[in-house]
């Protein structure tokens, strides 16, 4: 999706629209704002997952007159432009509700002029940006006073019917077939190509370039290091063999039509032995079988929010973490603001313990116990603290504006101990929250630092318990001098501010936009490696940067990277380190 260019056309037209929409929503209270710059824009409207074929169409007397043709044009747009803010059906999720009650009482006249100007709220100015064509409005303001399509449903057959075994369990190496040093290996997500790229980091050359779904979200390692797991926005999930003489796909499975999260059981007597996946659609997760991939539990997490009380059809399932206390695995529900506890020890009769904290929960990590999970609710303004060993709510910490941790970074403050960062979506902002209940129990759960940045549009924040520097990343930012390089703090001195790298200038590239997005640490902590992701068809590259001397030390450039963004080192990913 493009970003939508500056709004222009008469304000208090815009105003007016703004305010006459939000007006009837009943929830309006319990929903969250629009992006308000941006690189919020680019994050939250990001083209769904789902193909707009497989949704099924419901054109509705009710509704205004359209041909299926312009019904399946509005649907594609939805799917690709709006669907990420307002959710599939029109429910409301991190945008406000669209659904038919609300938009047949607006009428066409009006949901034109609305999609034309945009609101200050972050609504896109569609129209006048020239994103759409006046035909192409037209077609959306009817399109909006149909009921929305409905997406189908993946059940169990459908799953099973997805899963493949490519090479069964007994037919894999009994120890490993290569010579690599495994737990230096870098799994890169290869976005708009649908792959991952293995690449050996001490060597820097790519060991294997593998098919996977597209714009895999993460990669998430077993717990032995052997398999990678990577799942893509479509839901597909790959099985790598570290083990092969050339790793590759050993199993596959479709969990849904859109997704992001995937993990392993950690916890001691279950290492390897399960796999769970969270959809965004259909909204559920699915327990599966470590080795296989073989699906074995299916649970929808439609439900209640965590304020209102009020039934949400399409809460999506975003971070899930595996617990290091408990045989748990710990689920983000985003929409409805719960943290589930989900205990594998027995998967045919599942306990779960729901923690209610706070909605829109997003992305998150643990803090360097590995006890205490620190979670964003990034449309809500805060980070929920899941004590995992207690199975509870710790704390509901205040940030400030729209969270986005990553895993977030780890390190002793100079003054406050442990302490645990985020950085953001909307501003510059770069908030440190204390860690250590036992030893600095004053700054337990409280903001004691926030730094400021380059700017908003950050995406993540990383550290490594060797080295002494924080790096913050732009990618989102509209500025192409913050976008294309990044801030390192010295952990030793953060009050002296940051300095700026220019990632993208060393890269050494052509024409594209060249957005430095995801440092990740070597096994050592002694190098940060860097995407510099352009457009499919423009060169991309990986800089490799020396920590101790902050100098660029390697630039990989290989025609196969095609817009690299996320990369996943086994051993820090493997043991949780940030």
């Amino acid at each position: 999706m493009k970003t939508p260019k500056p709004r222009i056309g008469n304000p208090l037209i815009t105003l007016a629209i703004a305010a006459a929409l939000a007006a009837p929503v009943a929830h309006a209270a319990t929903q969250a704002k629009h992006p308000s710059s941006e690189a919020e824009t680019r994050y939250e409207g990001a083209a769904s997952g789902i193909k707009p074929g497989e949704a099924k169409n419901l054109i509705t007397t009710e509704g205004p007159a359209m041909t299926v043709d312009e019904f399946n044009i509005g649907k594609k747009i939805f799917f690709e432009r709006c669907a990420g803010c307002h959710g599939v059906l029109r429910k409301g999720a991190t945008g406000k509700p669209l659904t038919t009650d609300i938009t047949r009482k607006r009428g066409t006249a009006y949901l034109k002029t609305f999609i034309t100007y945009g609101s200050p709220a972050g609504m896109p100015n569609w129209g006048t940006s020239g994103e759409l064509s006046p035909a192409e409005v037209d077609i959306m303001a009817r399109y909006l006073q149909h009921e929305p399509p409905l997406p189908p449903e993946w059940g169990m057959s459908k799953m099973k019917a997805s899963w493949k075994v490519l090479v069964p369990p007994e037919d894999r190496p009994k120890k490993q077939m290569n010579n690599y040093n495994l737990s230096n290996v870098f799994s890169v997500t290869l976005r708009d190509a649908g792959k991952v790229a293995l690449i050996d980091g001490d060597s820097k050359k790519i060991i294997n370039i593998i098919d996977t779904g597209y714009a895999v979200h993460i990669s998430r390692l077993s717990a032995s290091g052997r398999y990678v797991f990577t799942i893509g926005r479509d839901a597909k999930i790959n099985l790598i063999d570290l083990w092969m003489k050339k790793p590759d796909t050993v199993a596959t499975i479709k969990i849904g039509l859109e997704a992001r999260s995937v993990e392993t059981s950690k916890y001691k007597g279950f290492e390897d032995k399960y796999a769970i996946a969270g959809a965004y659609w259909p909204p559920q997760y699915v327990i599966m079988d470590g080795d296989t991939l073989e699906p074995m539990k299916i649970v929808s997490t439609r439900g209640m929010t965590v304020d209102t009380q009020e039934y949400h059809p399409e809460p999506r399932v975003a971070a899930i973490v595996a617990s290091h206390e408990h045989p748990d695995f710990i689920v983000n529900v985003k929409e409805t603001g719960k943290v589930l506890m989900v205990d594998y020890s027995d998967v045919n009769d599942l306990t779960v313990t729901t923690i209610p904290a706070a909605r829109f929960l997003h992305d998150g990590g643990w803090d360097r116990t590995h006890r205490y999970f620190l979670t964003a609710a990034n449309k809500s303004n805060k980070i929920a603290v899941i004590d995992s060993k207690k199975r509870d709510l710790t704390a509901l910490i205040d940030v400030d504006k729209i969270p986005h941790p990553g895993r977030g970074a780890n390190f002793i403050h100079p003054k406050y101990g442990p302490v645990w960062g985020t950085s953001a979506l909307g501003n510059e902002k770069i908030t440190l929250i204390g860690t250590d209940p036992v030893k600095h129990k004053k700054y337990a759960w409280k903001v004691v630092q926030v730094l400021k940045g380059q700017g908003g549009g950050s995406l993540f924040i990383k550290t490594h318990p060797k080295s002494h520097h924080l790096w913050v990343d732009t990618p989102l930012n509209p500025d192409k001098s913050k976008s294309q390089s990044v801030a390192v703090f010295d952990i030793r001195n953060l009050d002296k501010g940051y300095q700026v790298l220019p990632i993208a200038k060393w890269a050494g590239l052509g024409d594209g936009a060249k957005r430095v997005v995801q440092p990740e640490y070597n096994k050592a902590g002694d190098e940060v490696w860097f995407s510099v992701w352009s457009a499919k068809d423009k060169q991309s590259a990986l800089v490799v940067v020396d920590d101790k001397t902050l100098k660029l030390k390697k630039v990989i450039k290989d025609k196969r990277l095609i817009t690299p963004t996320g990369k996943f080192n086994v051993y820090n990913t493997m043991h949780d380190i940030y």
